[in-house]
């Protein structure tokens, strides 16, 4: 698969390639167009699998002559490409993947995630394998570069992705607020360095928080 991608960074698509029989798994509501040809089943069976309770994941498959898909977030924003070589897993929101290559596998009750939010239903998903993964943010990228031994705080809106390697904790940004291990809300990351990770410089949580104050429809 090769992923090229357009009308970054303020609303990003992602062209995805695909070679003769290539299969490729995408978020079904992120689909946007494809080849002709190219087949499409909403609920895909081995070696897909283990994808987790109410997986949007669909495989787009391409005919004997190749083809492209293009897939868009609904959420206005940039777009990452995550290079995977096997050697580490990542930890990535949720609602930012957007697709991944055929080799690349997602496991929500891998190891690292039953340690941060206690396994599958929480807002992280696991990525491994060796290809590309597609990454949506909400707003522009941010990475955040940790040197050995430095310390940082994130909220779990903010956050796109981090690789396994990274040590981190997941805890109540404060006591008094509601928290949501399904959403995220009221969460926050403590990592340490050395590493790196991906954040968004909107949080999808802001933007239902205020839309369940002010609801389409009201008048002041």
């Amino acid at each position: 698969m090769q992923v090229r991608t357009r009308h970054t960074p303020t609303f990003g698509v992602a062209r995805l390639v695909l070679a003769p029989g290539e299969p490729v798994l995408v978020d079904r509501a992120a689909f946007v167009a494809s080849s002709y040809g190219v087949s499409f089943d909403p609920k895909p069976g081995p070696p897909f699998k283990a994808q987790g309770k109410g997986s949007p994941a669909g495989v787009c498959t391409a005919n004997h002559d190749g083809g492209w898909v293009d897939v868009a977030p609904s959420l206005p924003g940039d777009l990452h490409v995550l290079e995977l070589d096997g050697s580490a897993g990542w930890c990535v929101a949720r609602t930012s993947w957007l697709a991944s290559a055929g080799t690349v596998s997602m496991d929500p009750a891998a190891p690292p995630l039953r340690a941060l939010q206690g396994g599958d239903g929480g807002f992280l998903n696991y990525v491994f394998g060796i290809g590309q993964v597609v990454l949506t943010c909400y707003g522009t990228l941010d990475i955040v570069l940790l040197k050995p031994g430095e310390l940082v705080s994130i909220a779990g809106g903010h956050v796109v992705g981090f690789p396994e390697s990274v040590q981190c904790r997941l805890r109540a940004l404060t006591p008094d607020v509601p928290q949501s291990m399904r959403t995220g809300e009221g969460l926050a990351f403590d990592f340490a360095g050395p590493g790196l990770v991906l954040t968004q410089t909107r949080s999808p949580q802001h933007l239902g928080s205020w839309l369940r104050g002010n609801p389409i429809g009201s008048r002041s």
